[in-house]
Protein backbone atom coordinates (compact mmCIF):
# COMPACT_ATOMS: atom_id res chain seq x y z
CA UNK A 1 0.00 0.00 0.00
CA UNK A 2 2.81 2.39 0.76
CA UNK A 3 4.50 1.84 -2.60
CA UNK A 4 1.67 3.15 -4.85
CA UNK A 5 1.14 6.19 -2.61
CA UNK A 6 4.83 6.98 -2.50
CA UNK A 7 5.07 6.58 -6.28
CA UNK A 8 2.13 8.98 -6.79
CA UNK A 9 3.69 11.51 -4.44
CA UNK A 10 7.04 11.17 -6.15
CA UNK A 11 5.44 11.63 -9.59
CA UNK A 12 3.52 14.71 -8.39
CA UNK A 13 6.68 16.19 -6.87
CA UNK A 14 8.63 15.43 -10.03
CA UNK A 15 5.90 17.10 -12.15
CA UNK A 16 6.03 20.23 -10.00
CA UNK A 17 9.81 20.43 -10.11
CA UNK A 18 9.98 19.55 -13.80
CA UNK A 19 6.80 20.88 -15.46
CA UNK A 20 7.53 19.42 -18.91
CA UNK A 21 7.48 15.90 -17.47
CA UNK A 22 3.70 15.61 -17.87
CA UNK A 23 2.48 16.98 -21.20
CA UNK A 24 -0.45 19.43 -21.04
CA UNK A 25 -3.76 18.51 -22.60
CA UNK A 26 -4.73 20.12 -25.92
CA UNK A 27 -7.21 22.45 -24.24
CA UNK A 28 -4.49 23.59 -21.84
CA UNK A 29 -2.12 24.52 -24.65
CA UNK A 30 -1.61 28.20 -25.41
CA UNK A 31 -4.22 29.54 -27.83
CA UNK A 32 -1.69 30.40 -30.53
CA UNK A 33 -0.68 26.76 -30.90
CA UNK A 34 -4.26 25.57 -31.40
CA UNK A 35 -4.46 27.23 -34.81
CA UNK A 36 -2.36 26.04 -37.70
CA UNK A 37 -1.92 29.38 -39.45
CA UNK A 38 -1.34 31.99 -36.81
CA UNK A 39 0.11 35.28 -38.03
CA UNK A 40 3.64 36.17 -36.96
CA UNK A 41 4.18 38.64 -34.14
CA UNK A 42 5.42 41.40 -36.43
CA UNK A 43 2.25 41.17 -38.55
CA UNK A 44 -0.17 41.10 -35.62
CA UNK A 45 1.22 44.24 -34.01
CA UNK A 46 3.15 45.83 -36.87
CA UNK A 47 0.00 46.75 -38.76
CA UNK A 48 -1.22 48.82 -35.82
CA UNK A 49 2.21 50.41 -35.37
CA UNK A 50 2.27 51.41 -39.05
CA UNK A 51 -1.27 52.75 -38.80
CA UNK A 52 -0.29 54.91 -35.83
CA UNK A 53 2.84 56.13 -37.60
CA UNK A 54 0.74 57.02 -40.63
CA UNK A 55 -1.65 59.06 -38.50
CA UNK A 56 1.26 60.82 -36.79
CA UNK A 57 2.97 61.64 -40.09
CA UNK A 58 -0.28 62.96 -41.54
CA UNK A 59 -0.78 65.23 -38.54
CA UNK A 60 2.81 66.44 -38.84
CA UNK A 61 2.25 67.11 -42.57
CA UNK A 62 -0.86 69.17 -41.77
CA UNK A 63 0.90 71.28 -39.15
CA UNK A 64 3.90 71.85 -41.41
CA UNK A 65 1.57 72.85 -44.26
CA UNK A 66 -0.10 75.34 -41.92
CA UNK A 67 3.32 76.90 -41.23
CA UNK A 68 3.89 77.22 -44.99
CA UNK A 69 0.47 78.88 -45.36
CA UNK A 70 1.28 81.36 -42.57
CA UNK A 71 4.58 82.25 -44.20
CA UNK A 72 2.90 82.71 -47.59
CA UNK A 73 0.17 84.86 -46.00
CA UNK A 74 2.90 87.06 -44.48
CA UNK A 75 4.46 87.39 -47.94
CA UNK A 76 1.10 88.37 -49.44
CA UNK A 77 0.48 90.98 -46.72
CA UNK A 78 3.94 92.42 -47.36
CA UNK A 79 3.31 92.61 -51.10
CA UNK A 80 -0.17 94.14 -50.74
CA UNK A 81 1.01 96.75 -48.26
CA UNK A 82 3.98 97.85 -50.38
CA UNK A 83 4.12 96.38 -53.92
CA UNK A 84 7.59 97.82 -54.51
CA UNK A 85 9.05 95.36 -52.00
CA UNK A 86 7.90 92.41 -54.13
CA UNK A 87 9.72 93.19 -57.36
CA UNK A 88 11.76 90.38 -58.78
CA UNK A 89 15.25 90.52 -60.15
CA UNK A 90 16.47 89.00 -63.42
CA UNK A 91 17.16 85.67 -61.70
CA UNK A 92 13.52 85.43 -60.43
CA UNK A 93 14.35 86.09 -56.78
CA UNK A 94 12.78 88.90 -54.77
CA UNK A 95 14.97 91.97 -54.54
CA UNK A 96 13.83 92.68 -50.98
CA UNK A 97 15.61 90.26 -48.60
CA UNK A 98 12.59 90.06 -46.24
CA UNK A 99 10.29 89.04 -49.11
CA UNK A 100 12.84 86.51 -50.38
CA UNK A 101 13.24 85.08 -46.87
CA UNK A 102 9.46 84.66 -46.52
CA UNK A 103 9.30 82.98 -49.93
CA UNK A 104 12.15 80.58 -49.13
CA UNK A 105 10.53 79.76 -45.76
CA UNK A 106 7.29 78.94 -47.59
CA UNK A 107 9.12 76.63 -49.99
CA UNK A 108 10.99 74.97 -47.13
CA UNK A 109 7.80 74.19 -45.18
CA UNK A 110 6.03 73.02 -48.34
CA UNK A 111 8.85 70.56 -49.06
CA UNK A 112 8.74 69.28 -45.48
CA UNK A 113 4.94 68.88 -45.60
CA UNK A 114 5.23 66.94 -48.87
CA UNK A 115 7.83 64.60 -47.35
CA UNK A 116 5.69 63.97 -44.24
CA UNK A 117 2.66 63.33 -46.45
CA UNK A 118 4.55 60.83 -48.63
CA UNK A 119 5.82 59.06 -45.52
CA UNK A 120 2.29 58.89 -44.11
CA UNK A 121 0.93 57.47 -47.36
CA UNK A 122 3.65 54.83 -47.60
CA UNK A 123 3.14 53.67 -44.01
CA UNK A 124 -0.64 53.63 -44.56
CA UNK A 125 -0.15 51.39 -47.60
CA UNK A 126 2.14 49.15 -45.56
CA UNK A 127 -0.45 48.89 -42.80
CA UNK A 128 -3.20 48.11 -45.31
CA UNK A 129 -1.01 45.43 -46.89
CA UNK A 130 -0.46 43.78 -43.51
CA UNK A 131 -4.20 43.91 -42.72
CA UNK A 132 -5.07 42.33 -46.08
CA UNK A 133 -2.29 39.76 -45.78
CA UNK A 134 -3.52 38.65 -42.38
CA UNK A 135 -7.17 38.54 -43.44
CA UNK A 136 -6.48 36.44 -46.53
CA UNK A 137 -4.46 33.76 -44.73
CA UNK A 138 -6.35 30.50 -44.30
CA UNK A 139 -7.62 29.92 -40.81
CA UNK A 140 -8.28 26.41 -39.57
CA UNK A 141 -10.64 25.76 -36.69
CA UNK A 142 -9.01 24.95 -33.37
CA UNK A 143 -8.14 21.31 -32.75
CA UNK A 144 -9.99 21.11 -29.45
CA UNK A 145 -13.62 21.44 -30.70
CA UNK A 146 -15.27 18.12 -29.73
CA UNK A 147 -18.63 18.68 -31.48
CA UNK A 148 -19.04 20.07 -34.97
CA UNK A 149 -22.45 20.13 -36.70
CA UNK A 150 -22.60 19.38 -40.41
CA UNK A 151 -25.23 20.68 -42.83
CA UNK A 152 -25.24 19.48 -46.45
CA UNK A 153 -27.71 20.15 -49.24
CA UNK A 154 -28.12 17.48 -51.92
CA UNK A 155 -30.75 18.36 -54.52
CA UNK A 156 -33.93 19.15 -52.62
CA UNK A 157 -32.79 17.43 -49.43
CA UNK A 158 -31.05 19.04 -46.51
CA UNK A 159 -29.10 16.68 -44.32
CA UNK A 160 -28.18 17.48 -40.75
CA UNK A 161 -25.54 15.57 -38.88
CA UNK A 162 -22.78 15.88 -36.37
CA UNK A 163 -19.37 14.53 -35.77
CA UNK A 164 -17.85 13.78 -32.38
CA UNK A 165 -14.10 13.37 -32.09
CA UNK A 166 -12.42 11.66 -29.18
Amino acid sequence: MRRPVSRCLLAALFAIVRPGFIAPLAAQAPQDTLYHHSSPFYVKYGKFLLLGLSAGMSIKAATTHDKADESYDDLQRLCFSDPSRCTRGPDGAYEDPVAEDLYQTTLHYDDQARAWLYGGEVTLLGSAALFVWELTRPKNPPKNIPFEPEVTVVGSQTRLGFRVEF
